[in-house]
């Protein structure tokens, strides 16, 4: 497997960072900006891979300074469609509502200095609310049940095409596999860094906290039984209020 070992080719900038958008318009700008004002001395390119916003999502992006991507909808589509168009030898992928720490590329290049090849965050949530406390307590334990994209995720180019990418059946739990499968073929790569992210605790505005845990853990329970990834994704959906 091809690995990232000199640090003579990534002393630059190396990083392309990939945010996949839907109807994204208030957060894409304030994330595309912040991105490239925190990660100059690192970061390439940002690519946004929009799969039809019917807002300003592509416009505020494209104003921000980020490359736009248009694609199918399906976080792993728009994922695998930023990494084709990207040109750095790391990929980090973020959702467009999570608040990056501001040493993101640091960490990024520290990690790649120790041989990691791919890792990523804690996280705590957008609110005080105590029972959301409890599940960003639990993002300091590196196990796959608590993992998830709003983490965010980095990997270098190498092993993300030794894996394929992400698997785009998977229109749910598509991070999920994605680790699984990385940590079956060589777990140590993955550093998880003892910082945090900050992620939006907009699911639970409409959804009470424990319709979401439980909606959570009958995805996670059915991922793991091998269930076809629409099936999950429509009970999913079926078990809690999207706005």
């Amino acid at each position: 497997m091809a690995t990232i070992t000199s640090m003579e080719r990534i002393n630059t900038k190396f990083i392309s960072v990939i945010i996949p958008t839907l109807n994204e318009e208030i957060n894409v700008g304030r994330l595309v900006k912040f991105l490239y004002r925190y990660g100059w001395r690192y970061v390439l390119d940002v690519i946004v891979v929009d799969g039809g916003s019917t807002d300003n999502t592509v416009q505020v992006a494209e104003a921000a300074g980020a490359v736009v991507v248009t694609s199918p909808k399906g976080r792993a589509l728009q994922m695998n469609a930023g990494a084709a168009r990207a040109a750095g030898e790391v990929l980090y992928f973020v959702h467009a509502d999570t608040h990056v720490v501001e040493s993101f590329a640091e960490d990024i290049f520290e990690a790649i200095q120790e041989d990691y090849q791919a890792g990523g965050y804690r996280f705590r949530f957008d609110s005080d609310r105590w029972v959301l406390k409890i599940n960003s307590y639990f993002t300091r334990f590196d196990t796959l049940f608590v993992r998830g994209g709003d983490q965010t995720l980095f990997v270098t180019r190498a092993l993300f095409r030794s894996l394929g990418g992400f698997d785009e059946r998977y229109v749910i739990m598509e991070e999920y596999d994605f680790l699984r499968r990385m940590w079956k073929s060589q777990r140590n790569l993955f550093k998880l860094i003892p910082k945090e992210v900050v992620v939006s605790a907009r699911k639970y505005e409409t959804n009470s906290w424990l319709s979401v845990q439980l909606a959570n853990l009958v995805a996670v329970l059915q991922f793991k039984m091998g269930r076809n990834p629409q099936s999950i994704a429509h009970l999913y959906k079926k078990m809690l209020n999207y706005r």
